[in-house]
C-alpha cells in the first residue's frame, strides 16, 4: 500500500502477524509456502516503509523492495499453489510455474544489471527500473501469479485471485501507469506507481513507457536538424 511510512509499518506488522498465524496452524507441510505469503507480503510492506524513510532513490531498500515484487513473488505463488493444490490439479498448473520461473529469471537479470529507481510523489511511490520486452514479461508474471490463483482447483484461492484478477484492472483503469519526466534517459524504463493491495500491486505493476531523449524537447531538436539541411536561416520571418 502507499500513503506513508507510519501506513506500511502498521500495514506490514499486521500482515506479517497474520501470516506468522497462519505459518503455525499448517497442518501439511507441503502448504507452507502459501501460508507464509502473507509474511512474504508483511515484510515487503516494511521494506516500502524504509524507502519512505530514505526519500526513495536507488538505495539498498529500493533494491530489495524489487527483488521481492519482481522475480520473488511469482516463483513463490505459482509453485506455492501447485505444491497446496491437490493432486489432480496439479498438471495444469505446470504452466503457470514455468512461466514463473522464466519471468524470474528476465528480472532477476534486469536487477541485477540496472538499478532500480525508486521516487517519492506526494502520498505515492513510483519504482522504475528497465525491462525489456516488457508486454511479455507482464504476461507471464500474471499468468505465474493470478492464473496460477484461478487454476488451483481450490475455491478460496480461486477467490483470491479473482480479488487480485480484479485490483490489478482497476489499477490500470485507475492510470496506474506514468512516464518517466522530460529528459529522463532514452532508454525505456518501467515506471510503476503503487496502490492499495498487497498482492494485487505485486501482480499488477509491471508496464513500460518509452523515454525522452536529450534536454526532452524534442521540437527544437526537429527544428535544429531542419535548419542544418536547409542551410542558416536569412533572417526574421516575414508577416503575410
Amino acid at each position: 500500500m502507499c500513503w506513508s511510512a507510519t501506513a506500511d509499518l502498521a500495514a506490514g506488522t499486521v500482515i506479517t502477524a497474520v501470516g506468522v498465524v497462519c505459518v503455525l496452524r499448517v497442518r501439511r507441510a507441503r502448504d507452507l509456502p502459501v501460508a507464509a505469503l502473507p509474511v512474504l507480503l508483511g515484510a515487503h510492506q516494511l521494506v516500502e516503509a524504509a524507502v519512505w524513510n530514505a526519500g526513495g532513490g536507488c538505495g539498498p531498500a529500493s533494491t530489495a523492495w524489487a527483488v521481492i515484487a519482481l522475480p520473488v513473488l511469482p516463483v513463490w505463488v505459482a509453485f506455492g499453489v501447485l505444491l497446496a493444490a491437490a493432486p489432480g490439479a496439479r498438471r495444469v498448473l505446470w504452466g503457470p510455474a514455468a512461466a514463473g520461473l522464466a519471468t524470474a529469471a528476465v528480472l532477476a537479470y534486469c536487477l541485477a544489471t540496472r538499478p532500480v529507481d525508486a521516487e517519492v510523489r506526494g502520498h505515492t511511490i513510483g519504482y522504475g527500473v528497465a525491462v525489456p520486452y516488457a508486454p511479455l514479461v507482464v504476461a507471464g508474471y500474471l499468468f505465474a501469479t493470478l492464473g496460477a490463483l484461478l487454476l488451483s482447483g481450490d475455491g478460496g484461492l480461486r477467490l483470491l485471485g479473482a480479488v487480485l484478477a480484479a485490483g490489478a484492472v482497476v489499477c490500470a483503469a485507475c492510470g496506474g501507469w506514468s512516464s518517466p519526466p522530460p529528459g529522463a534517459r532514452s532508454r525505456r524504463r518501467r515506471r510503476c506507481w503503487c496502490w492499495a493491495g498487497s498482492g494485487a500491486d505485486r501482480a499488477g505493476r509491471a508496464a513500460r513507457a518509452p523515454g525522452i531523449t536529450g534536454s526532452g524537447r524534442p521540437g527544437r531538436t526537429a527544428g535544429r536538424r531542419r535548419r542544418r539541411r536547409g542551410g542558416p536561416r536569412t533572417g526574421r520571418r516575414s508577416a503575410g
